[in-house]
């Protein structure tokens, strides 16, 4: 069960480092006037979007493995596993939303301006805190 725990770890970071990093990306993309630069942050954006949609499912694959296989028995009752889940739903919708911008990028129909993408940037790491003291602490 060690290893699948480590796997779920592993496919987080990695997840998060694109939840991190895209809305970054957006925020420069916002900021670009020129079509060279457009151009190169649609690629860079749809590639990161790749590399991080695999985080999330494989994430999620080795956290219903944990979930099935131990949590669920273990903590099913507990307040802070279901709270848990509820954040890991937000952070799917999270992921979800990024799909809509990076269209809206790709068909010249993004509205926002940097100082949006600056705020949204804040979302999964406010998330990650919140899941990250749920999952060690257990509070509830």
């Amino acid at each position: 069960m060690l290893w699948i725990k480590a796997l779920h770890i592993i496919f987080m970071v990695t997840w998060f480092a694109g939840l991190f990093y895209l809305p970054r990306l957006f925020v420069y993309h916002a900021d670009s006037t020129d079509e060279l630069s457009h151009s190169r942050f649609l690629i860079m954006e749809r590639k990161l979007f790749a590399i991080m949609t695999i985080g999330a499912v494989l994430t999620a694959v080795f956290g219903t493995w944990l979930l099935i296989e131990y949590a669920w028995a273990a903590y099913g009752n507990s307040g802070w596993l279901i709270t848990k889940l509820v954040l890991v739903g937000g952070l799917i919708a999270y992921h979800l939303y990024c799909i809509k911008l990076m269209r809206g990028f790709r068909n010249g129909t993004a509205t926002h301006g940097h100082v949006f993408y600056r705020w949204i940037n804040e979302i999964p790491a406010l998330l990650l805190i919140a899941i990250v003291l749920l999952a060690v602490v257990k509070p509830f």
